[in-house]
Order: structure tokens, then C-alpha cells, then sequence
């Protein structure tokens, strides 16, 4: 350099105007290096000697080529040159990775900032030079875990286009990552979706936040073969110090939606088959009914007329089918009961479960008063159900208390009421023989008995007609219970509408 420039530039050119653009530069948080045409220097800061190790008697005068990894000086001068044909501000290298040197050889990544600085002597550039290692660490972390991640991650800028994939997503579309780079997002959404793609990219742009993309929506995404599959996708917003990006985690939900599609099926499939049972159960129950008249009846004529006059084993042969044919009747009237819950088309209304309770009790007079049975009733509320069928089953859990007493202490059964959530829950609890533990589901199931008939009569319905009618009121009914010590049956039905809870409020004795 001409040594009476380089005196010029390093003494005020333009008086305190100068002055001032040597502070600014001065006092810049990054690298600052001014260099000539020629690519010499002629102005750094304190940030450049800190960052580069040399003192800036070591870079004046020097060719700005000497921060510059060797294996790019070659092509440095001709990109200098370059930018002096299209003098304006803009960043160095835009798509390269650019690197520097400092004084002991090592290299790092930066982001150098171009700016033409014009004077009386000439155009000089005044290089901003961002040491970026830190923030290539990051990101290569943070393409590491994507890398890694279990599920399709792609993400793209404001314009949706796609700048990161890792394997997965090449496995799952089938493209190879280099021809997805640069291309829209919508390049993965069938296209019949892609219209409306559009309008909802721009509008999560207008509202980032981490949240499930196309919530209510089937999404769908388009492999290279042209296949498509079901997805769900979450969106995450990406901040960078230049713009924001979106990440997206896909993922095939092709097994799940056939999963759901087959318990759907087999669902649809046992109603059917329920449907089918109880209307044979129905019928079956309704038509044995008039031959089993003709068979009963004849027979409890031949007991009452011919009893004691043929042998004792004409009696007792008698007897047999008489006892028979009456628990026959049992059990179908029974059945009939039980399957009439489910083929009910009753609408629900506003039942008082104490009056509900009132009928049962009426009905079940006569074990009462044969038991010496005392009743303690707490308040009872008023819901939303089938009243014949509340009826019935308080019926069937205060007998079922009756049946199964002790003998040995009065018989007192408690049933009371107490409010859980948008639920009561109502208890009929007793002092009888109590039920173990390891058979609490299966008193559930029709059919089953724990006891012989001469202990306990009895057809094995009742507690699974219970079961019935609170399942068909939306509720659950268990158990709970010590042997020897009594058994409390709970169950839960629905508080219901507002009307329903303003009755209780305005009738809380009734």
C-alpha cells in the first residue's frame, strides 16, 4: 500500500465525522476489519485482536487474505473483486460455509457482514465478522436430535420450505432427503389437501405455539409412490436470531386407525350379537311360559287332589315336578325380566329413588315381616332413569339382603345416598353371611351361584339383572364385603339435567 494513503486513512480524513466511525467501530460488540480494493487493511477493532489473536500492528497494512483459511485464499481475491462489481451491504457467502484463521492456525466458523464505505480516498468494506462456533455446536446438536428422533421430523421456513428432514423421514416418504430440501411442505400432503395446506400454515405463523396440527381433522400424508397414509402431526416453533422456522413430528398412525377400525367392527358386532340374544332370550322366556302352564298346572291338580291317597313315592314323584316346575316358572320370569332391561324403550324421567324404594319394600312385605327386618333409609335423591327399573333394582338388592342373613341377629339393612361429582352414589348395606373376596366379579354374571338351592333358593339373575339396569343408566355397580360380617352393594347414577338437580334441591325430603 502507498505509504501516504495508508498515513491519510489512519489520520482523521473528514474531521470529527471520522472520528466518530472509528469509535463506532471501536466500540462494536463483533470483529470490525476494514480492508482496501487490494484486500489491505487498513482499520480493525479490539474485538478483531481478541478474536483473531493478532495486534493490530500485525494486520495493518496487511492483506486481509491472512485471515482466511489457505485452502480458500485461491478463490478470496476473485469474490473481493466480486463484490466491488455490486457495491452494497450483504452478507459474505451466501450458501457457502465460511471459515477464518487465527495467528496459530486454528479455524473457526463466521458470519461476515459486507458494508462499501466511501471516502474522499476511494471505496473501502468494512467486514463484520461473527464468530459462530457456538452457535454451530447448537445446531449441529439440535440436527443430532432430530437425526435421532423416533418419528418423521421435517422443518420449514416462513415460505414452507422444507430445510431439515432426518432419517425417519425418508423412510416413512420415501424420498431421499436431497430432494425434499428446498421444496414446499406441501409437497407431502395429497392433493386434494393442498388448497387448504396453504391457509393453515399461514395462519400457525400468525399464532406460534407448540400444539397438535389439524385437531378434528383426518390429516393425511403423500408418500413419492403416490400412497397415502394417516398421520398426526405436532407443529413446534423454531427461533433462531434470523427467522422462526416449524418443526414437525409426523407420525403413521396406519396401525392405529386399523385398530380402531376392527374394535369398531367387533364392537358393532357384539351389539348385534347382544341384540340377537336378548330378543331369543325374550322370546324364548315369553313362548315357554303357556307350555309350561299346561305342564304345572295339571300337575299341582294331581298334588292337591290325589295327595296322601297313591304310595309315598307317588307323592314324592309328584312333589318333585311340582317344585320343579314352579322354579321353572322362576327362572323364566326371571329371564323375561332381565332381558326386557335391555329391549326397554321407556323414556327416562324425573324418579324420586325413595319412592322407588317405597315400592320395592311393599313388594318385598311379606320376607320383611318374616325376617323382622329393620330398614334405616338416609335421604335419597332424585334422577334422571327408568322408575320400573330403579324399582326393580332396589328390590333385588334389598332381597338379595333378606336371603342372605344371618340367623343368628336381626336382620338391618341401611341404604343411604351420597353425592360424588355429577354422580350419587347409593349403598344398600347389610349384616348378613357377607360374600368373599375372590368372588366379587362373578356374583355379576347371569347364572351364577355361590350357594346350593336347598341353602338358598334362588335363580342366579338377580345381581346381574342389577349389573343391567345401572349399566343401562350409565352407572357401575360393585361390592364390598367381609364373610361373616354383612355386604354393601354400591352403584352410581347419574345426577342428571338441571331441572333434575332443582327438583332434589326444592323437594329434599320427598
Amino acid at each position: 500500500m502507498d505509504p501516504e494513503i495508508e498515513l491519510e486513512l489512519n489520520k482523521p480524513l473528514s474531521g470529527l465525522a471520522h472520528e466518530l466511525f472509528r469509535q463506532v467501530v471501536e466500540a462494536a460488540p463483533n470483529a470490525m476489519v476494514m480492508a482496501d480494493r487490494d484486500g489491505h487493511i487498513i482499520l480493525v477493532n479490539a474485538q478483531t485482536e481478541k478474536l483473531f489473536g493478532y495486534s493490530r500492528e500485525e494486520l495493518l497494512g496487511h492483506c486481509v487474505d491472512m485471515l482466511v483459511p489457505e485452502r480458500f485464499r485461491a478463490a478470496h481475491s476473485g469474490y473481493r473483486h466480486t463484490f466491488y462489481g455490486d457495491l452494497s451491504s450483504r452478507p459474505m457467502g451466501v450458501g457457502r460455509d465460511l471459515f477464518a484463521r487465527r495467528k496459530d492456525g486454528s479455524e473457526f466458523p463466521v458470519e461476515i457482514g459486507l458494508n462499501p464505505v466511501t471516502t474522499d480516498e476511494g471505496v473501502f468494506v468494512l467486514a463484520a465478522v461473527v464468530d459462530i462456533t457456538e452457535r454451530r455446536r447448537l445446531d449441529e446438536r439440535f440436527r443430532q436430535v432430530v437425526e435421532a428422533a423416533p418419528n418423521a421430523m421435517v422443518m420449514v421456513d416462513h415460505e414452507g420450505r422444507i430445510v431439515l428432514v432426518n432419517a425417519q423421514t425418508e423412510k416413512l416418504f420415501g424420498y431421499a432427503r436431497e430432494d425434499l430440501f428446498g421444496k414446499t411442505i406441501e409437497t407431502l400432503v395429497p392433493e386434494r389437501f393442498r388448497s387448504g395446506h396453504y391457509e393453515y400454515r399461514a395462519a400457525y405463523f400468525g399464532d406460534l405455539k407448540p400444539r397438535s396440527m389439524g385437531t378434528g381433522r383426518d390429516l393425511y400424508g403423500l408418500r413419492r409412490d403416490g400412497s397415502e397414509f394417516p398421520v398426526e402431526i405436532g407443529l413446534n416453533p423454531v427461533r433462531t436470531s434470523d427467522e422462526v422456522f416449524v418443526l414437525a413430528a409426523i407420525v403413521d398412525i396406519t396401525e392405529r386407525k386399523r385398530a380402531e377400525q376392527e374394535l369398531v367392527s367387533r364392537t358393532e358386532e357384539l351389539a348385534r350379537s347382544n341384540q340377537d340374544l336378548e330378543q331369543f332370550a325374550y322370546v324364548a322366556s315369553h313362548d315357554l311360559q303357556e307350555p309350561l302352564r299346561a305342564v304345572a298346572g295339571p300337575l299341582q291338580l294331581l298334588q292337591r287332589r290325589y295327595q296322601g291317597q297313591l304310595d309315598a313315592r307317588a307323592d314324592e314323584f309328584i312333589g318333585h315336578a311340582v317344585d320343579g316346575a314352579m322354579r321353572m316358572q322362576t327362572l323364566i320370569d326371571d329371564l323375561l325380566a332381565y332381558s326386557r332391561v335391555g329391549r326397554s324403550g321407556a323414556t327416562p324421567q324425573l324418579t324420586e329413588c325413595a319412592r322407588a324404594l317405597d315400592q320395592a319394600l311393599k313388594s318385598l312385605s311379606v320376607g320383611l315381616l318374616e325376617s323382622g327386618a329393620t330398614i334405616n333409609r338416609g335421604e335419597l335423591p332424585t334422577v334422571v332413569a327408568n322408575p320400573t327399573q330403579i324399582v326393580l333394582l332396589f328390590q333385588n338388592l334389598v332381597g338379595n339382603a333378606l336371603k342372605f342373613r344371618r340367623r343368628d341377629i336381626p336382620v338391618r339393612i341401611d341404604i343411604e345416598a351420597v353425592r360424588d361429582g355429577k354422580d350419587w352414589v347409593i349403598s344398600v348395606r347389610d349384616n348378613g353371611i357377607g360374600i368373599d373376596p375372590q368372588y366379587f366379579d362373578r356374583i355379576f354374571l347371569i347364572f351364577q351361584r355361590l350357594h346350593t338351592r336347598t341353602e338358598y333358593p334362588g335363580t342366579g339373575i338377580g345381581l346381574a339383572l342389577c349389573r343391567r339396569i345401572v349399566e343401562q343408566h350409565g352407572g357401575r355397580i360393585w361390592v364390598e364385603s367381609v364373610p361373616g360380617s354383612g355386604t354393601a352393594f354400591f352403584f352410581t347414577l347419574n345426577a342428571g339435567t338441571d331441572a333434575a338437580l332443582q327438583y332434589h334441591e326444592s323437594n329434599p325430603r320427598e
